[in-house]
């Protein structure tokens, strides 16, 4: 009787029924059973070493001299649209939808095509030759996958969507202006999720209620994205209620908890009591905050390279920990904000300026969120 053999197995071996490329645009497996959405700027992608994970919370603290906020958000709406991602928005002003004809179109930025081949050429040098079998041909690109879709688009900021792109898509707007209640916010965002698929068609209860994430399986059929503008603006009558709002905060958590969605949420910390502020930033799972830089500043012109392109500064305090304990070590937390041909949105690190004066490249060009950053050649 011939004795039956076991397939060789190797501590390289990959596990392909896990790791496979998601079908549905928009969407980037990680570790842990962890699924990425894009954020809508490149560079925060790879800072953030994958995106917005599925289920999270992002809140970015607002500069109150500048609506710097503006930039991440629209960003983060527009990447929704362009994979027909469901989308709600809510926002203090009287007319929400209006603010839809100010959203980015993408584009096409020469500096994206630099930051691909970098990225392909580390990877390359970082994985041996000997050992690139076992990663197979099926690892998703950053940028693109199978050529059909991109994971994250360069958007020019100087050209709005057309009106005619909306139509079709499942985009809900709501105001918080002269709601005296967040609850009736709360009740939409319930009902919104509720829409978005939780499971795929192969998925049900038991699934869900297993060790692995059921995220991890590659069967989310959609996505969805909550982007909430400046929550606790003075002209809204909950302005004052701080007790709920950070109840309106925990409950929307916890819903995103059980759902395909992230939820960007904006607000002001000076207009919040210093402990409010606090407890709202610990309710994040991923926490930024943006600040701009003034226009004429001598003593921050001298202190760092290509001061005269930056249009403010991108600090990253809290980093989402999705399915995992291990804290993750970024880098750098500060970045400065710079718009490529006053079109494209790039992020650079400021510890990473040449020191011939020429401005530096973005933190794409890098194409790697945990190795190190310094290049060049040595001299011996």
């Amino acid at each position: 009787m011939a004795a039956t053999t076991k397939p060789r197995t190797s501590s390289f071996s990959r596990n392909l029924s896990s790791a496979h490329s998601s079908q549905t645009p928009g969407l980037k497996h990680g570790p842990n059973g962890t699924t990425f959405i894009s954020s809508g700027i490149p560079d925060l992608d790879k800072i953030l070493c994958g995106g917005f994970p599925l289920g999270s919370l992002v809140l970015v603290m607002e500069d109150a001299e500048a609506p710097h906020h503006m930039l991440l958000l629209r960003n983060f709406m527009s990447q929704g649209l362009v994979h027909n991602q469901p989308l709600l928005y809510a926002s203090p002003s009287r007319d929400p939808r209006g603010f839809l004809g100010t959203l980015p179109s993408p584009g096409t930025s020469k500096d994206s095509k630099s930051r691909d081949s970098s990225a392909e050429q580390e990877k390359g040098l970082r994985i041996a030759w000997q050992y690139k079998k076992y990663f197979g041909e099926s690892q998703e690109s950053v940028n693109a996958i199978d050529g059909k879709y991109e994971f994250c688009n360069d958007f020019d900021l100087r050209k709005p969507f057309d009106r005619h792109f909306f139509s079709g898509k499942h985009v809900e707007c709501v105001s918080i202006l002269d709601s005296s209640s967040l609850s009736t916010t709360l009740d939409r965002c319930a009902t919104f999720l509720s829409q978005v698929p939780r499971f795929g068609i192969q998925e049900d209860f038991i699934t869900w209620m297993s060790h692995d994430n059921s995220r991890n399986d590659g069967n989310i059929s959609s996505a969805g994205r909550i982007a909430i503008q400046s929550l606790c603006a003075p002209q809204c009558d909950h302005s004052n209620m701080e007790w709920e709002m950070l109840s309106f905060l925990r409950s929307l958590k916890s819903m995103l908890r059980s759902s395909n969605a992230v939820a960007v949420v904006t607000f002001s910390p000076s207009l919040l009591l210093p402990s409010f502020s606090k407890r709202w930033q610990h309710m994040a799972d991923t926490l930024l905050s943006v600040k701009a830089i003034p226009d004429e500043d001598k003593e921050l012109a001298n202190l760092l390279t290509g001061y005269q392109d930056m249009v403010g500064l991108l600090n990253i305090h809290k980093v989402a920990q999705i399915n995992t304990q291990v804290p993750r070590i970024l880098e750098a937390t500060t970045f400065s904000i710079k718009l490529q041909k006053r079109r494209f949105l790039v992020l650079e690190c400021l510890n990473q300026a040449p020191v011939d004066g020429s401005t530096g490249s973005s933190y794409g060009s890098t194409g790697s969120c945990s190795g190190s950053s310094k290049t060049g050649s040595l001299d011996f």
